[in-house]
């Protein structure tokens, strides 16, 4: 039972807020707890219909705060980026509410070409201007005195993400929800008022709880306690070829059964799994490169980086390196740190795994929406397996990886 059109998230969200408060009156016989409780209450301190009574409220203000909430900026809520159909937004959506509304706060700074003029760049690609900034570690060759670089990425998707993934962001810059918030409402929404500690958690516990960030049913049952997901065997033979693609067992020369696995493995399909060839040793990590910006396909600048002094890398976009010390809870601190056993150069490129959970719905794919299609997303990886484990894959397997894909 998917949860894929706007409506219908729509719908089971308003079915979650009034069954809480309908539950309430029930108990109480009357509208006077629902009066009494206002959204900053403690859950944890209350019981029965005052409880009920209190989570619906939070609820509320969190939808209010994601999709209303302007924070005295520059017009932009967390809605306007992160849509309630695929939780991000196209090319085709960005010409579509251009077309609709040139004013539209999705064409304001970042949004805009050179930050001041021009949608050509986020109606053809859907990316947006980041400003990132620049570790100790690492230096721009042309200008060592910056302290921060200008990235082109996608906006991730909200799905499935918020409640079942623990690291934000495609470098994973943002290790909790709350942090992700702030982040967003300085950089994107440009904001006037800081957003409250409390309006940071209801923004954090809104998109934890509430139906239109899961992709379907048993991903929301699965993130509030229920049982993990389980992989759809396929009907047809590309479908089956595609799923044993994604089988935990060992690489065999000749064979693409567990290809995608080795990256691509767990409930939410977003770590690596114990038979990954890159880093064998270190199973359940979620940051790798697939060779994107290596390939770089929509041509975007490069910069020359200066790492540790003397290790240089030219790329588009650095990514997790970036975010010195890499996240503390996928790699060890002293993995990278200072004279660590790997330098930090190695950690360049690599991005974040995202979960494959209900992506036929959310393209564009890649932290630079380099991929507007699943189809394109095959033939990246198989210029990344040529490129890093010299794997040939066949056109028939990206279709049978495609067929797959939009199963999930």
């Amino acid at each position: 039972m998917a949860l894929k059109s706007g409506l219908s998230v729509a719908i089971a969200s308003a079915v979650f807020v009034s069954q809480l408060i309908l539950h309430t009156e029930a108990q109480t016989g009357a509208a006077s707890t629902s009066r009494a409780v206002t959204f900053d209450c403690d859950p944890d301190r209350l019981h029965g219909a005052a409880k009920l009574t209190c989570l619906a409220k939070r609820f509320e203000e969190g939808r209010r705060l994601f999709d209303e909430e302007t924070f005295r900026g520059n017009g932009r809520t967390c809605v306007t980026c992160h849509s309630v159909r695929t939780g991000t937004f196209s090319p085709e959506d960005a010409q579509k509410r251009l077309a609709a509304n040139p004013g539209d706060p999705l064409f304001v700074g970042d949004g805009l070409d050179d930050g001041i003029f021009g949608t050509t760049r986020i109606t053809e690609h859907a990316t947006v201007r980041v400003d990132i900034p620049l570790p100790p570690r690492v230096r721009l060759a042309n200008d060592p005195a910056a302290t921060s670089v200008t990235l082109l990425r996608g906006t991730p998707t909200t799905q499935n993400t918020p409640s079942l993934q623990p690291v934000f962001m495609y470098d994973g810059r943002d290790l909790t929800l709350e942090a992700q918030a702030f982040s967003a409402v300085r950089a994107h929404a440009q904001n006037g008022v800081e957003p409250t500690p409390l309006q940071l958690e209801l923004l954090a516990e809104f998109q934890r709880t509430a139906p239109r960030f899961f992709s379907s049913l048993p991903l929301f049952i699965f993130a509030h306690g229920g049982p993990p997901p389980r992989l759809p065997v396929g009907v047809t033979a590309s479908e089956k070829r595609g799923r044993a693609m994604f089988d935990d067992v060992p690489i065999t020369p000749g064979s693409t059964r567990g290809l995608c696995a080795m990256c691509h493995s767990g409930p939410m399909l977003d770590v690596s799994n114990e038979f990954n060839i890159f880093l064998p040793d270190l199973p359940g990590l979620r940051f790798f490169g697939v060779g994107v910006s290596e390939r770089n396909t929509p041509n975007l600048p490069t910069y020359e980086f200066i790492v540790d002094g003397t290790d240089r890398i030219v790329t588009p976009d650095p990514g997790a390196c970036l975010t010195d010390p890499p996240d503390p809870n996928e790699f060890p601190p002293e993995l990278f740190g200072p004279g660590g056993p790997l330098p930090l150069i190695i950690a360049c490129n690599l991005f974040k795994t995202p979960s494959l959970w209900g992506v036929a719905h959310t393209a564009p794919y890649f932290h630079d929406n380099s991929s507007k299609t699943l189809k394109e997303v095959a033939a990246q990886y198989t210029f990344m397996f040529k490129l890093f484990a010299g794997i040939h894959l066949t056109p028939q397997d990206e279709a049978d990886i495609v067929a797959f894909l939009r199963l999930l």
